[in-house]
């Protein structure tokens, strides 16, 4: 009986930790090329599964550990999804139409430079007449260079990323795309990082310049699945409850005189 409070305590856990993931989407329904991210999680049987397949150690015997029949938290996800897009008629809001990301200059607080990467399109230019990013970062060329303009001349920027001024082409945006996702990882301010193991591939994305791509997060079907969550977790506590109940009757009435 006393394992029934943990199974329900793990479900509890696991309702807690996609009702975070849930909220982060709903917060950042709103930020230009947020991807939601979602949860999956394990019943005690797929661990079980897993750990007797497991040939890594074959010939030493090993206890499975503790007996937990409840859920087990799984792995969270990001997902791809491209968003909807958003005209805003600004020649340096740019969208990128099919898989891939712009690649940005990014300072940490402790000097370091590296790449990072983006699919939110919202730049401008800066005092010097480079293409910034809202963090102030700068958004870089095939060459790893930023990219400077004429700010008194008209920019284009075509689908393939090349940006013109009086007909010339004087900068090619970098787009990247990657083998492989679960190589990338979110870092924060809306940027992803590699992680060792990633494998950069040209992308074929199309740049649409005046557009900006919104987030993929359905704001009704993430209210839908909270509420969901939301009720997951009361049944919990609600068997919680009850079985308290019934271990408070056995202890202090069954048997008693």
């Amino acid at each position: 009986m006393v394992k029934g409070l943990y199974t329900a305590y793990t479900g509890m856990i696991n309702e807690q930790n996609r009702m975070d993931i849930l909220t982060n989407n709903l917060a950042n329904s709103a930020t230009t090329g947020f991807k939601k991210e979602g949860a999956t999680s394990e019943s005690f049987a797929d661990v079980l599964a897993y750990k007797i397949k497991d040939t890594s150690e074959a010939n030493i015997p090993k206890a499975l550990g503790y007996m937990n029949l409840g859920v087990k938290i799984g792995e969270n996800y990001t997902d791809y999804e491209q968003g909807a897009f958003r005209s805003t008629n600004n020649t340096f809001d740019l969208a990128l139409a099919g898989k891939g990301f712009f690649n940005v200059e990014f300072a940490a607080k402790n000097g370091d430079i590296s790449t990072m990467y983006s699919r939110d399109g919202s730049f401008t230019l800066n005092v010097n007449g480079e293409l910034v990013d809202k963090n102030g970062d700068f958004l870089l060329d095939t060459n790893g260079n930023h990219i400077k303009l004429n700010p008194l001349e008209e920019a284009v920027v075509e689908r393939d990323g090349g940006i013109y001024q009086n007909g010339a082409l004087v900068a090619q945006i970098q787009i990247s795309d990657f083998e492989d996702y679960n190589y990338l990882e979110k870092y924060g301010e809306n940027y992803y990082q590699t992680v060792e193991g990633a494998t950069e591939i040209a992308s074929d994305a199309g740049v649409r310049s005046g557009y900006l791509e919104a987030s993929n997060v359905q704001v009704v079907q993430e209210m839908v699945e909270l509420i969901n969550v939301t009720r997951a977790y009361e049944t919990g506590q609600k068997i919680i409850q009850a079985m308290d109940g019934v271990l408070d009757t056995t202890v202090n009435q069954v048997g008693k005189v």
